[in-house]
């Protein structure tokens, strides 16, 4: 999201958001003045206020009411205005370590009691998934014109399982003469084979890693389209079988403001514990294809968070899910994942993700 905000509103907001976290109540310019030290008067203040609830930022629940942050408010809030935590991520990672002997425990046993530390942590909600032991890796790769325009992406794993997908070849300049079908057809080939010496061997869900600058310039403009092409099919091809998402923390989340509706809880409940297998696709995804589709990753973090209304599930649209992929080696095998309201301690829960993906990450390697 794209907004533009002096310094001073840029403080207002942190501000908001900061009081409202730690209270649940809305925030007025009174509490602004004598809480924060932001050197400007209420007046000030409010007009900084009326500014952000404008850009759809903070939103009044009450006429007579203080703000609150919206999603679009936590969103600014999270990808510009919070300091990360890395003090507290390596003591969480030191925590981890001493509470969980890996080699006294089975890998079933070292995932449960990582979800709990976090839970207790955290105060919300932690999913872990099971790790992925199925590696499918490329054996070959072939683009095919299969008529003008149109191009059929054809992938063979070493498992000889085959996979094909059909896209639009990108549409040339208008000044640019449109190239014939041989053209085209060479083209497609020593695009396939540059491919296949660099992508043959590697995981389908390390596909989107590919160095880009080592096309050569004139065919610079397939780059998108081929960037986009292995994005979607490794969205289509690597998604793992669901499984077992460890769980803790429900009773101690379900004690915040937000879960005070029976009807919410009982569909949040019936989501975590009957319809698992709609939360995979949201927890099991490498920030590094969200960047390229240019959707809730952080920028330079290898963690995703989906705030409020981001989340395509409804019984999560009041909740903020963070969460980060755990490896082994270099092979993206599982995630963690916290669940809690809107109304979170973003800087806390975010440095907590990242200490147990790596941990666990860690664990999975050198066992």
């Amino acid at each position: 999201m794209q907004v533009n905000l002096t310094n001073r509103q840029q403080r207002i907001l942190w501000a908001t958001v900061r009081h409202y976290i730690a209270t649940a109540e809305p925030v007025g310019s009174k509490t602004l003045v004598e809480e924060y030290n932001l050197s400007v008067s209420p007046a000030t203040i409010r007009n900084a206020m009326n500014v952000l609830e404008k850009t759809g930022l903070l939103y009044q629940p009450h006429t007579s009411a203080g703000r609150v942050p919206s999603d679009s408010g936590y969103r600014i809030y999270v990808d510009h205005l919070i300091t990360p935590q890395n003090t507290l991520g390596r003591e969480v990672e030191r925590l981890l370590a001493e509470r969980l002997n890996r080699e006294d425990r089975s890998l079933e046993a070292l995932l449960r009691g990582a979800a709990q530390i976090l839970a207790t942590l955290s105060g919300y909600i932690t999913l872990i998934t099971m790790p992925q032991t199925r590696t499918n890796r490329l054996r070959h790769l072939q683009l095919v014109q299969v008529e003008p325009g149109r191009v059929m992406l054809i992938v063979v794993t070493d498992a000889y399982e085959t996979q094909s997908m059909l896209m639009e070849l990108p549409k040339v300049e208008l000044n640019d003469a449109q190239p014939d079908a041989e053209i085209v057809e060479r083209e497609l080939q020593i695009l396939s084979n540059f491919l296949n010496s660099q992508l043959r061997g590697r995981s389908l869900s390390e596909l989107v890693t590919l160095d880009w600058s080592d096309l050569d310039r004139e065919f610079q403009r397939y780059a998108d389209f081929l960037r986009t092409m292995l994005v979607e099919l490794t969205r289509r091809t690597s998604k793992p079988a669901p499984m077992e998402i460890m769980i803790r923390g429900v009773s101690e989340v379900l004690r915040q403001p937000e879960f005070s509706e029976l009807q919410q809880v009982k569909t949040l409940l019936h989501l975590l514990e009957e319809e698992q297998d709609q939360l995979w696709p949201l927890i099991f995804e490498s920030p590094t294809s969200e960047v390229t589709l240019g959707t809730d990753a952080l920028p330079g973090s290898r963690v995703t968070v989906r705030i409020g209304s981001e989340n395509p599930l409804e019984p999560m649209r009041t909740c903020t899910l963070i969460s980060a992929i755990y490896r082994q080696g270099s092979l993206p095998v599982g995630s963690v994942g916290i669940l809690g309201p809107t109304r979170m301690l973003y800087e806390n829960a975010i440095a907590l993700v990242e200490a147990a993906a790596d941990y666990l990450s860690e664990a999975l390697t050198h066992e």
